[in-house]
């Protein structure tokens, strides 16, 4: 989904709810009396506080009206905070992009992107051209984002976005992005560039085949099969060009790979990963990080900025990134999808050739044992980038970092003797 960090469409569990409703009963509420309170409170907000700045951005009653026409908050969506309870880190970890690494790069997902994308390669052949000349960016990397974020427009969008995007602008943990996108929402049927019934989303609140977040749909969907309006729900053309011009708009740099797998000697540490500790390629070559199969680094990207890039710290396959890597980080923020897409724009456009490097096994951590860690670790003076328990590269580079200080193998990813020894 573009722009956001989460992933795409997930159904939820009933189990949820039951769990929800197991804990409201726990602490002596009705689960169905306390429902209906939120909601009270839900449409409460919605005149008071929601309406009168909508209203300020031009929308109008009708529009508003239909817009929230029988929708109640969601209590089944995830990362919401309750009325009465205080925000804490989740227990699980429910976003694909945020798991073990390895587990993101399943052949039977990647497969079908790729092989998918080569197909749709050949029927779209003339649109692609068209959007590659214009934009500078490869099909392989617009195909496969297509891929991964709709598999090719053939994903249902099973929510009601303005239910997802209501539901998180009151409860969820980020509530101003939310109210930005709900407001955003409504802008779109308010200009009539999407009908109301259309307005179906991921749990995320993401539109379309490109999984545009609203905000996203307003500042880069653009119209390039040339019927006057910008369809990312039905138009193939538009869908591709809005990829691409979003990419464009994030910094992608015409001529310029999105990144490589390497080798990296146990004389380079793994706390030298990072967009902010880049140096040229050739740079990190004569350090002895070098390209797996044997081949050099091409000359144009060798006189380059790149950075080190180890999703699974030493415990899983290492690149050399480019500036392009960090511009598909934009579409979604994990290291992981972003190296899904590049890798998967490989195997379109080259064929299925697998990672040279094996993902380790890794200790299957929850997701607040992560934050016990980072919290432990910016304790110590280390900045991990938030202890929301996810190990990004500053969580990965920081522990490298207090594993080589403490006598230990600098591994750069969580495992649970790291846990304890932060607690």
């Amino acid at each position: 989904m573009a722009g956001r960090p989460e992933g795409g469409a997930k159904k939820r569990k009933p189990s949820v709810l039951a769990a929800m409703i197991a804990v409201l009963i726990a602490v002596g509420v009705s689960a169905p009396a306390s429902a209906a309170k939120i909601d009270d409170q839900f449409q409460s907000w919605l005149t008071k506080d929601l309406w009168p700045e909508a209203r300020a951005k031009g929308i109008s009653k009708a529009t508003f009206d239909a817009a929230f026409a029988g929708v109640s908050p969601n209590l089944k969506l995830p990362d919401l905070v309750l009325p009465g309870e205080k925000q804490k880190t989740p227990k699980k970890q429910h976003q694909a992009e945020f798991g073990s690494p390895g587990n993101y790069f399943a052949e039977k997902t990647l497969g079908a992107v790729t092989a998918g994308g080569r197909s749709r390669a050949g029927s779209n052949a003339q649109t692609l051209a068209a959007v590659e000349k214009r934009f500078g960016v490869p099909r392989g990397v617009v195909l496969a984002i297509w891929g991964r974020e709709s598999g090719f427009g053939a994903a249902k969008m099973p929510y009601d976005a303005f239910e997802v995007l209501g539901t998180k602008a009151f409860l969820a943990t980020r509530k101003e992005m939310f109210r930005k996108e709900l407001l955003a929402g409504l802008e779109m049927v308010e200009h009539g560039l999407v009908s109301r019934k259309a307005m179906r989303s991921s749990w995320a609140g993401a539109l379309g085949q490109p999984q545009f977040l609203p905000t996203s749909f307003l500042q880069h969907a653009i119209d390039f099969d040339g019927d006057g309006r910008a369809d990312i729900w039905n138009s193939t053309p538009d869908t591709l060009a809005s990829i691409a011009n979003y990419l464009v708009h994030y910094g992608w740099v015409k001529g310029r790979d999105w990144g490589f797998e390497v080798s990296v000697p146990d004389s380079v540490s793994c706390a030298l990963e990072g967009p902010d500790q880049g140096r040229k390629i050739a740079d990190w070559a004569a350090m002895g990080v070098a390209r797996v199969g044997g081949k050099p680094f091409p000359q144009n990207e060798a006189r380059a900025e790149g950075f080190l890039m180890m999703p699974a710290g030493r415990n899983g396959p290492a690149f050399i990134v480019t500036p392009n890597f960090y511009v598909l980080k934009e579409y979604n923020e994990s290291d992981v999808y972003a190296l899904f897409i590049g890798h998967g724009a490989d195997r379109i456009a080259a064929g299925d050739k697998r990672f040279i490097g094996a993902w380790g096994k890794v200790d299957g951590l929850y997701r607040s044992d992560v934050a016990v860690m980072q919290r432990g670790l910016e304790k110590l003076g280390y900045d991990v980038g938030g202890a929301d328990g996810l190990p990004g590269f500053k969580t990965r580079r920081s522990i490298g970092d207090w594993q080589a200080k403490n006598g230990r193998a600098a591994t750069c990813f969580p495992d649970k003797g790291l846990v304890e020894a932060m607690r």
